[in-house]
């Protein structure tokens, strides 16, 4: 069976501020069925659920800062006297110092030391307490976190469910971790999902029996996001439901139910399925992945190698954030988007795709996704951010889709046509070396209206320079949105032009 690709490479160019996406569904290049797998992997193949990818990426290494402050302290007293005995402030008197008035003038001096020492001390720490109420009034009360960051709500929550576990055990003393109660807040909300296909979709040319049942060819894992009076809305990888004939999810506990599809988005590798919610009676909470920061904990779950290991976990921690990975989408070995990205130390295997990725108080942060595969490298995972997936899932449930800024364009990248050609056929100067050629513009289009045509060579965006295909579909996806206008900069025949567009 013929199968997708997706690729990663070292680029620190193409980041842009992402912006919610608008409008409608561009018609781009026609693009190959993405096949099942169960997790992507970024490599130049896509495998089996048994089977590991083995392209190049590039590993990035980071160092870790350290810092040593020296810090002396230097409290109150008096220096040692030359004879060598003990100042006043430590209790001792001066050798001599007595004479003719008894005990009672040293007393009296010990008695002044002490309390010039003491009465520092007592307001240093009645200062120190005002500051630690006063730091959990507004850093705790106020916006209703407790001191690890977790809110009062979710901590009540973890509170409750660690007297569950407790009470399950048997064993009152029992100690149960936040991990602990964090997974099992999360994982009742996983599920996984059987992608099925007809033999004939699977063996291009066999002929199978009209009887014959659809067979499964790929599985990953789900979450379900959302519940309404009849169904239960689940989140996964469009790459895990590609294709399907039908869809089946199977729930935590064992039960098994179709699944149907409500829509899916190629280029962000989203879909949302709906499944009768019966007894169901858990969703997900969502986290809020804008307020990460690399270290925190990050928790897996999700299906790896298929329903034999469902509800399986990992953990670890947030690796970096806003990675952006190019991806070959069609498998033209061209790459046609580019990801952000959570990325995550905690494992991540064939069948994962489509599952949970959460935070120490059991929310969702991430759906899990990609993964580097290679032997050189270990523990390199990538979530999508729970932020982008609220957005993109609600657009999924009201259109089925993801509607972008529309074009009308037919596009191939400038570099991958020779030279010569670019030269002799389409007089393009010598000093052009990037941008996008116009294979086909689609008529009664913005860009048909604003009188573009094939072969025109597109170099620049509302003066942004546009190097590759793309570069041009983030500016046109996250820069731009419905009826706004769009200057665009081509050369046709050598000579520059300059028309603007309204995108539809």
């Amino acid at each position: 069976m013929e199968r997708s690709q997706k690729h990663i490479i070292p680029k620190d160019q193409y980041r842009r501020n992402r912006r919610v996406f608008s409008g409608r569904s561009p018609e781009q290049d026609e693009l190959d069925q993405r096949p099942q797998d169960t997790t992507e992997t970024i490599s130049s193949e896509r495998h089996d659920t048994t089977e590991a990818s083995t392209d190049a990426a590039r590993s990035q290494e980071f160092g870790n800062e350290k810092r040593t402050d020296a810090v002396e302290d230097y409290g109150p007293g008096e220096a040692g006297y030359r004879d060598g005995s003990a100042p006043a402030s430590m209790g001792a008197t001066r050798s001599g110092s007595n004479r003719g008035g008894g005990d009672n003038s040293g007393g009296g001096r010990r008695g002044g030391c002490l309390s010039s020492l003491l009465l520092p001390f007592v307001a240093g720490l009645i200062g120190a307490l005002v500051m630690l109420l006063l730091f959990n009034l507004f850093n705790g009360n106020d916006n209703g976190s407790t001191p690890d960051g977790v809110s009062q709500e979710d901590n009540q929550e973890m509170e409750e469910i660690k007297g569950q576990l407790q009470e399950q055990s048997g064993n009152e003393d029992k100690e149960i971790s936040d991990t602990t109660a964090a997974i099992q807040k999360a994982k009742q909300s996983v599920v996984s999902i059987v992608n099925l296909q007809e033999a004939g979709q699977i063996i291009p040319g066999y002929q199978e029996a009209a009887e014959s049942e659809p067979e499964e060819v790929g599985t990953g894992s789900g979450v379900i996001y959302k519940l309404t009076d009849e169904y239960a809305y689940v989140v996964t990888n469009n790459h895990v439901v590609d294709g399907a004939e039908e869809l089946q999810v199977n729930l935590e506990n064992g039960d098994q139910l179709r699944g149907e599809l409500i829509g899916s988005d190629v280029w962000t590798d989203l879909s949302v399925l709906r499944i009768e919610r019966g007894n169901i009676d858990h969703a997900i909470d969502f986290g809020n992945s804008e307020e990460l920061l690399v270290g925190e904990t990050a928790i897996a779950i999700g299906s790896p190698l298929g329903q034999a290991f469902s509800g399986s976990v990992s953990r670890g921690i947030i690796s970096g954030l806003d990675r952006s990975v190019p991806v070959d989408i069609d498998g033209d070995g061209n790459y046609d988007w580019e990801a952000s990205v959570l990325q995550t130390d905690a494992a991540i295997n064939p069948g994962n795709s489509g599952g949970a990725l959460v935070d120490q108080a059991g929310n969702l942060i991430g759906i899990n996704s990609m993964k580097i595969s290679m032997p050189t490298v270990e523990g390199i995972g990538f979530a999508i951010p729970v932020d982008e997936v609220e957005q993109i899932v609600a657009q999924l449930e009201e259109n089925g889709e993801v509607q972008r800024p529309y074009l009308g364009v037919m596009l191939q990248d400038l570099y991958t046509v020779p030279a010569e050609v670019l030269v002799n056929q389409m007089n393009l100067p010598d000093d052009v070396n990037s941008g996008v050629i116009v294979s086909n513009v689609e008529e009664g289009t913005p860009a048909a209206e604003a009188g573009m045509a094939s072969l025109d060579v597109i170099t620049s965006l509302d003066g942004e320079p546009v190097q590759n295909m793309l570069e041009l579909r983030k500016y046109l996806y996250y820069e731009k949105a419905q009826g706004e206008t769009l200057e665009i900069e081509y050369y046709r025949n050598g000579e520059l032009n300059t028309v603007t567009a309204t995108l539809e």
